[in-house]
């Protein structure tokens, strides 16, 4: 995750001690014991751990990495079983717990295992499409202690709809971003970067200050489940995308705007926004150089500070990576699945500076990219350790 805001622009914003090791953190839950969150490395820190609740999922999305549907799936972890695991993930420390899916609210027991986890210290967050969200679920969210919701939104009006495969999706979602807003709930967007949507980054833009909408992530797409390589951006249009993200971000900052702005999924993006400051400011430049640099990129992303949990109990790196296991909750503790280095793919995860090979092994910037998004190397070359091919850096900046 690359914080545009606190890089490009400078100024804090929640979690800066997590990602780069010292600035601001987030406020603790009222009530709820207090877990130290700044780790004093990056390779130190517990993972924020997603947990796909359930695949269940109202919608039917273009791109979802879990291929759900609006049926449902057997297997699932009962309500003693999840309770189960949030007390081993209090035990560990984990920093958050992400409550994803499918769509999350499908689930009954949903705000029982949130509150759950609360009561235990975990700070809850919540991913969701946002379609479910009445009034009385957005006062739910807030009373339990969720630290943040991520309303997913792949466009405007239609362009949305056409991706969640409903019409009035977009509608309905917003209708649940409001209710989270006048319900004092801390709540912003998620938005999947594709060839059929980046050409509405400023119409984006505008509509995240017209909606005076505080937090916004830009994932770049993962070809997991019905994400497709081919509807992802090119190189060029990657780097005319972040073009457009960095200007918008800097304008709002300048104009007095607070917005957390961040992009997710390509560590390349840090390199890149540095390269842009180094011809505005070198000393900001080299500044935030050493920001990335503590934060690793993706060396400490995937099998180290994240991890997934699917519908089943299985573990994995993150959650794109469902073709591959670590073990089961069910079997074994998350905890002691996750410090197992007798897996390979673990093994190689906590150490990849030793694995990755290609142009990612030999670019000077390695240590503050660390070889991006492991996972979609693995989807396209069937090599974990190859070169990340959403890579946009020609050779000579690399």
């Amino acid at each position: 995750m690359i914080d545009i805001t606190r890089l490009y622009c400078g100024r804090d914003t929640p979690a800066d001690s997590l990602r780069y090791g010292h600035g601001r953190q987030s406020r603790p839950m009222a009530g709820a014991p207090v877990i130290p969150r700044r780790p004093r490395s990056a390779a130190e820190r517990r993972p924020v751990v997603a947990w796909n609740v359930s695949r269940t999922c109202n919608l039917k999305c273009v791109h979802c990495y879990t291929d759900s549907e609006a049926r449902k799936y057997e297997g699932e972890l009962s309500t003693g079983e999840g309770k189960a695991l949030i007390e081993d993930l209090a035990r560990f420390r984990i920093p958050a717990l992400l409550f994803s899916g499918g769509e999350p609210l499908m689930r009954k027991d949903l705000f029982e295992l949130a509150s759950h986890a609360v009561s235990l210290g975990i700070r809850p967050t919540l991913s969701t499409n946002g379609t479910l969200i009445n009034e009385e679920t957005a006062r739910r969210i807030r009373k339990i202690g969720f630290s943040y919701v991520g309303i997913s939104l792949d466009g405007i009006g239609s362009v949305n709809d056409a991706f969640r495969g409903q019409p009035g999706a977009f509608t309905k979602a917003m209708a649940g971003f409001r209710h989270c807003k006048q319900a004092g709930q801390r709540v912003g967007l998620r938005l999947t970067l594709t060839r059929h949507n980046y050409r509405d980054l400023h119409r984006i833009f505008d509509f995240i200050e017209a909606e005076e909408i505080d937090r916004a992530c830009f994932y770049h797409l993962v070809y997991s489940g019905r994400g497709k390589e081919s509807d992802d951006l090119t190189h060029e249009e990657t780097r005319d995308a972040l073009d457009i993200i960095l200007a918008r971000t800097r304008d709002l900052h300048d104009r007095g705007l607070e917005k957390d702005i961040l992009t997710v999924d390509n560590h390349v993006d840090g390199i890149y926004l540095y390269l842009k400051l180094l011809a505005e400011d070198e000393a900001r430049a080299e500044s935030v150089m050493r920001l990335l640099n503590w934060n690793g990129g993706g060396m400490y992303s995937s099998g180290v500070g994240f991890g997934d949990i699917d519908f089943d109990g299985n573990v994995h790196p993150d959650q794109f990576w469902m073709h591959y296991s670590f073990g089961n909750v069910h079997e074994r503790p998350f905890s002691e699945i996750w410090m197992d280095a007798s897996d390979p793919l673990m093994a190689g995860l906590k150490d990849r500076r030793s694995y990755i090979h290609g142009r990612c092994r030999t670019c000077r910037w390695f240590d503050a990219c660390g070889g991006a998004l492991r996972v979609r190397a693995d989807l396209v070359h069937n090599d974990p350790w190859a070169p990340d091919p959403a890579c946009y850096l020609t050779d000579e900046e690399i």
